[in-house]
């Protein structure tokens, strides 16, 4: 389980077989940088794409920065030299492998053990963590599973056009999830999903994170996916264009007046303790429970965002 806490709210996809992209994905301000080692290399590439990843992230252009690597499917002979690969050769220098199509919790015990057995021959204390990609029909209803899995898991990620074929749903956009919803469906057609990947990564003490939006144009449409996502309790979002990133780095970071506000409520609560008052309030409201750890919360990130 995740014990410690950083930003998240933008992950940059990227080509694992495209240096150039990679290399300027390294300057860019996304919260983690993701190589994808999956759907976006060829299969003819694969061995080319993880010997680019694994030279670039030891290369030194990701100091300071978060990385992770998005590898092949359990089920995959790629999947064996992507992480026994990745665990050799950059320990230390990546945070976590993603596993995409995470059915089960099966594809959880298989890449840790992979991880584990590798990992025990170097020694060195450095952790790689697992972040179970959530894709199907199958998946969905394993998550509980998955999610508790393994020590190693730190988040859940919505797949959304995978999951989408798995239900036989229809596409509306390039990654499913998008601008001409409304069209075909009156309401959010994603939010029981997406409900439960937040409550299933929530309980677990993982962070949930939602899938991109696939019109990189649409920038008010980006929006209003951040907003939902961010209403729902997801802590960031898959982006697939540097031009994304600034605005889902805005949404999923506190406003001045919300951390304002969560300063109030914490300095409340901690006056009417000193004061020995049996109960907080501001502005004619009573601070509960809930409103003081959501205040924490918030006080928390914008803690965090200091450092970036």
């Amino acid at each position: 389980m995740n014990t410690w806490r950083k930003l998240r709210r933008t992950i940059l996809s990227v080509p694992a077989n495209n240096m150039k992209m990679i290399e300027k994905s390294a300057g860019l301000s996304a919260d983690i940088i993701m190589l994808d080692l999956e759907d976006s290399v060829p299969l003819s590439q694969k061995d080319e794409a993880r010997a680019t990843a694994v030279k670039a992230v030891n290369s030194g252009i990701f100091s300071g920065k978060t990385v992770s690597v998005r590898v092949n499917p359990t089920g995959t002979a790629q999947i064996y030299k992507d992480i026994i690969a990745l665990a050799q050769e950059c320990r230390g220098k990546i945070e976590s492998v993603i596993i995409p199509k995470t059915d089960r919790a099966a594809d959880i015990h298989f890449a840790e053990g992979l991880l584990r057995s590798v990992m025990a021959e170097s020694a060195s204390d450095e952790l790689i963590y697992i972040e179970p990609s959530i894709e199907s029909a199958e998946g969905l209803e394993n998550i509980s599973e998955i999610a508790s899995a393994s020590a190693l898991n730190i988040s859940l990620v919505f797949g959304i056009a995978d999951f989408t074929a798995s239900t036989g749903g229809r596409l509306t956009s390039l990654s499913g999830h998008g601008e001409n919803d409304e069209s075909v469906y009156p309401g959010h057609r994603f939010h029981y999903v997406m409900s439960r990947i937040v409550s299933t990564a929530r309980a677990n003490g993982l962070y949930p994170i939602d899938a991109p939006f696939g019109n990189f144009r649409d920038t008010e449409g980006l929006k209003k996916s951040c907003l939902t996502a961010t209403a729902l309790g997801f802590e960031g979002k898959w982006v697939i264009h540097p031009d994304q990133i600034e605005t889902v780095n805005s949404v999923f970071a506190p406003s001045q007046e919300e951390i304002e506000r969560a300063g109030a409520i914490i300095q409340a609560y901690e006056n009417a303790g000193s004061n020995k008052a049996g109960s907080a309030q501001i502005e004619g409201r009573m601070i509960d429970g809930a409103t003081l750890r959501l205040a924490k919360l918030v006080h928390e990130k914008a803690e965090l965002m200091k450092n970036v």
